[in-house]
């Protein structure tokens, strides 16, 4: 029997700094939830907005997996490694934070803000040395189909993490569905409802909503609405 968490959308902490408009899935800086510190090995699922020309200072990171999915805007990354980047919607970058490594993050524009995705995940080794990634994606890779966007192998055209996980990114009609089957036994997948409203195992989930499945070997989903977009993070339950 599959063990399943709901966690909706209204029920994410949520911090204002202005500059700064994050709701946070699981426990983050001066939200705490004892029941929802993680899902396996995902850490953190924030669902940040940037004000025009603002951004992260300087800041420091050590052994974790770091994946930011832009969803609107642009984004800066420089990092003590001396990367400079711009990410913008379409991209996916990770950063393994591994023996440490300092950044910064801002809203590459004056004018807009920038929305992003902000993922952490436990490592399956620690003290690695740091490392950068970027891909751009092709969006029609993912219509009515998931697109790998996140696995822990170098060759499989997606950006790779010092973790036995895989994500995978998907936009479907109204009335699509689409099967996932797990890729490592004892793994457990979190599907995180980017846009519209699916079906997953049997569950009605609408924006923004997330829903934590253990114990099975596959997961249903369907649409119920047009251009749904929902992110699936494959990862191992610690």
């Amino acid at each position: 029997m599959a063990k399943v968490v709901i966690h909706k959308a209204g029920s994410r902490g949520h911090a204002n700094h202005g500059w700064l408009d994050s709701y946070h899935t699981f426990s983050f800086a001066d939200y705490h939830d004892p029941s929802r510190v993680h899902f396996g090995a995902l850490r953190v699922l924030n669902d940040d907005t940037v004000a025009a020309g603002m951004g992260f200072g300087t800041h420091p990171h050590e052994n974790m997996e770091i994946i930011s999915i832009p969803t609107e805007g642009d984004l800066e990354h420089k990092d003590s490694m001396g990367t400079s980047q711009v990410i913008k919607q379409g991209d996916i970058q990770v950063m393994s934070a591994g023996s440490g490594i300092q950044h910064s993050e801002k809203n590459a524009s004056h004018h807009n803000p920038v929305k992003f995705f902000q993922i952490w995940v436990f490592p399956n080794k620690e003290n690695v040395t740091p490392r950068y990634g970027q891909i751009t994606l092709n969006p029609a890779d993912r219509v009515n189909k998931l697109q790998q966007i996140v696995s822990p192998n170098k060759n499989e055209g997606a950006t790779w993490i010092n973790q036995d996980a895989w994500f995978h990114l998907g936009k479907f009609s109204k009335g699509k569905a689409a099967e996932y089957s797990l890729k490592k036994k004892g793994n457990g997948v979190y599907a995180f409802v980017i846009e519209g409203d699916f079906t997953v195992n049997g569950e009605a989930l609408s924006r923004r909503d997330g829903m934590g499945i253990a114990d099975t070997d596959k997961i249903t989903l369907q649409a119920n609405s047009d251009n749904a977009e929902i992110l699936l993070m494959e990862v191992p339950m610690l």
